[in-house]
């Protein structure tokens, strides 16, 4: 069987201090890998926008899977509510799940680092897994998973 897709090639985020996320990214082990500004036709047809100054950069897991985060210089989100928190019901990408090591240490991560959390940790009902959903910087969804087995 011939497989159309072959791999998940990155995740990313519109954020809007690019510097404060690559740093609360490589507190959580990422590490940066790349890092470019675009401007011109290329990036301007691809997004649909014009005269785009768009910066990105990408952090990579242990895994070897890649977040990317992307600061639009040119054209600013257009979200500007205060203490703005991502729904988990919303239209769209919904969440990026990171397996991590420690769920307590990684909440109190999070938390001491701009990011929040609005109710404790689950036990999965099977007792598998622990499982939390945070929000980093600005608002959007981390679902941390601790194996339990």
């Amino acid at each position: 069987m011939n497989y159309m897709v072959l791999n998940t090639r990155h995740t990313g985020f519109v954020v809007d201090d690019l510097e404060k996320f690559i740093s609360f990214y490589e507190g959580m082990g990422l590490k940066l890998i790349s890092r470019m500004t675009e401007m011109g036709d290329y990036i301007d047809s691809l997004v649909s926008l014009k005269n785009v100054k768009l910066e990105w950069a990408k952090l990579a897991l242990p895994d070897s899977s890649v977040i990317e985060l992307l600061k639009y210089h040119s054209h600013p989100c257009l979200i500007n509510e205060p203490n703005y928190l991502q729904k988990a019901n919303r239209k769209g990408c919904s969440h990026i799940a990171l397996t991590v090591s420690n769920i307590e240490q990684t909440i109190d991560y999070i938390c001491s680092n701009g990011g929040s959390i609005k109710n404790k940790y689950q036990v999965s009902p099977d007792g598998n897994v622990k499982v939390a959903y945070c929000y980093d910087l600005e608002g959007n969804i981390l679902e941390i998973v601790e194996k339990l087995i």
